[in-house]
């Protein structure tokens, strides 16, 4: 049954009572936060109750209907978070809209139960999700999923499809047309590394496939800006989720692939595969917590770090040593590590040049790997564009996550230093990610950094250019907290701007009225001792960026940070 008709197979009457919420019932298609079974889970706010006493409950309850349908081996993990908790249990490929069916239905018997409220027999709620089970029952795709697995094949999982193998190697049908037994020879995976982090994850991933291209490979990647392969684009928009996978991994030209992984799709379909060869955390830092569950950088740490799960045997977790929310999740990682840091005394990668682990450091300006057996340097920092002469320390990690996540992939370092010497930070090799442009004779760069992490980072490094006089332009989305845009203002001060332009974004208001946000980024520049009169307020980020650029000078810099109207911002610059 196509995915559309199992949704409309039942509904639950959830409780609507403030006191106890089911915030969210989602699959998982492929390794997560709980594991790396597939499976169901939901997220429950107790906003009237011990969240504890909830979980309890509901655990009782799931368990009931897990037996009830036979499930009786199934386990059921929970993860209480500070007002609530999140249920989880595994379950087959062809039996993901029924778990999530039951982990509505026990929330149900949940709620009722700490409401005081009459709820459905079991028996007649027991009848329901055993027809929907036998709906979604597809033997043939279970195991087809298994004999891959058996076979050390990878697998995507869609709605509506299955895709053994990756690339080159890979073969797609529709899950109502499954072959009972497919050309096992014909279907391989290909060499393939994962990238999240709150920052540096586009940058790792696109220098990652470029020395992939280096090395003469048909490299591909999925971003948060487009999906490409070799040279072609195959769609453009924000593809670090699992769609963004299946449209890389489904060409039959890749022969090596990079898979930009975000927070958000690790939380609502899990990571869409199971045997990457490589995985790199760059950092973990607050962003866009107080959603699915996770509302400290602690769990989000475990979440990003959750890749570990979807590496091949022979696979490594590639971590960034000098981040101690990455240092502590990984405690709990079980995976082979290879750690990078911007210190040779740094006491992780200390241990693992004892232990004779790989790993990456900076040492006297130079970029060190060690392969477990030897030592020796890369290049030369000085010879990377990418880190505006080492200024830009944040990309001096994204070169040694990226440098080592090649060693994985068996790129030779040849291809990886020529990689490093060329890749640039501009539109065309890294667009959006600190952009230069001469404008007038001043310095302007344009960045998509979105978070005080990210901005204090690009600020950090553009502090060390001298300059006549400095100018930003800031703008943020209205779904962020007055508190989340305060602290975005304060990271851009880290350039110690003589002028700010506080934008409106007409796209991105969600919810607020009009001129709040420059408002809010106005005050804080006065607050931070800017004077009134260096602080102009603008109708969209192009307005700003024009606002700016008319003011410009020889000597000058400035950083334009943008989301929207990117395109007629970088035609004004390259038209000034």
């Amino acid at each position: 049954m196509q995915s559309d008709a199992l949704h409309d197979l039942l509904e639950i009457p959830v409780p609507d009572d403030p006191a106890l919420v089911l915030d969210g019932c989602r699959r998982l298609l492929g390794p997560n936060l709980y594991g790396t079974e597939p499976g169901a889970v939901g997220d429950g706010l107790a906003i009237g109750f011990d969240p504890h006493v909830m979980l309890l409950v509901w655990v009782n309850h799931t368990r009931d209907l897990l037996d009830g349908l036979g499930w009786t081996s199934t386990p059921i993990r929970t993860r209480p978070f500070e007002g609530g908790g999140s249920l989880f249990f595994p379950a087959a490929a062809d039996q993901l809209f029924t778990a999530a069916f039951i982990v509505e239905a026990a929330w149900y018997y949940t709620a009722t139960e700490l409401l005081g409220l009459d709820a459905i027999p079991r028996d007649r709620m027991l009848a329901d999700l055993r027809r929907i089970a036998k709906a979604e029952a597809n033997t043939a795709l279970a195991a087809l999923v298994e004999e891959a697995a058996r076979r050390g094949v990878d697998r995507l999982l869609d709605d509506d499809a299955l895709t053994l193998g990756h690339g080159t190697g890979s073969k797609t049908w529709a899950t109502t047309g499954l072959p009972p037994s497919p050309d096992w020879s014909r279907l391989h995976d290909i060499p393939l590394a994962l990238v999240t982090g709150t920052n540096g994850k586009t940058t790792t991933t696109r220098l990652i496939a470029a020395m992939a291209r280096a090395a003469g490979k048909v490299a591909g990647l999925s971003s948060t800006e487009f999906v490409r392969v070799g040279d072609d684009i195959l769609d453009k928009g924000d593809y670090s989720g699992p769609a963004g996978a299946r449209l890389l991994l489904r060409d039959k030209r890749l022969e090596i692939g990079v898979l930009e992984v975000a927070r958000g799709g690790i939380l609502r379909r899990g990571v869409p595969v199971t045997r990457a060869r490589a995985a790199v955390v760059t950092n973990v830092a607050a962003d866009h917590l107080g959603q699915y569950g996770i509302n400290t950088v602690a769990e989000l740490a475990l979440v990003k770090l959750a890749v570990h799960r979807a590496l091949a045997p022979d696979g490594v977790l590639i971590l960034n040593a000098d981040d101690p929310n990455v240092v502590e999740a990984a405690r709990e990682a079980d995976a082979a590590k290879a750690w990078f840091s911007l210190s040779p005394d740094n006491d992780m990668i200390r241990a693992a040049r004892s232990r004779r682990d790989p790993c990456a450091w900076l040492d006297d300006g130079r970029i060190i790997l060690a392969d477990g057996s030897s030592e020796s340097p890369l290049i030369a920092v000085a010879d990377v564009p990418l880190t505006l002469g080492g200024a830009a320390r944040y990309n001096i990690e994204n070169v040694l996550g990226a440098a080592l996540a090649a060693r994985a992939l068996d790129l030779p370092d040849a291809a990886i230093r020529t990689a490093l010497s060329t890749f640039r930070s501009d539109p065309i090799d890294n667009p959006g990610r600190a952009n230069e442009f001469s404008v007038r004779g001043a310095r302007v760069f344009v960045d998509f950094a979105h978070n005080p992490h990210s901005i204090a980072a690009v600020t950090g490094a553009l502090a060390a250019i001298p300059a006549h006089r400095r100018f930003v332009l800031l703008t943020h989305a209205g779904d962020r907290s007055d508190e989340e845009i305060r602290a975005l203002t304060r990271g851009a001060f880290r350039l110690q701007p003589d002028v700010v332009a506080a934008a409106e974004n007409p796209k991105y208001l969600r919810g607020r009225p009009r001129g709040e946000i420059p408002s809010i980024i106005r005050q804080q520049c006065l607050d931070l001792g800017l004077p009134d009169g260096q602080v102009i307020l603008a109708d969209s980020p192009s307005h700003g960026a024009r606002l700016i650029v008319e003011q410009l000078m020889p000597g000058d810099v400035a950083l334009l940070l943008v989301h929207d109207e990117r395109a007629e911002i970088i035609a004004l610059l390259n038209g000034s």
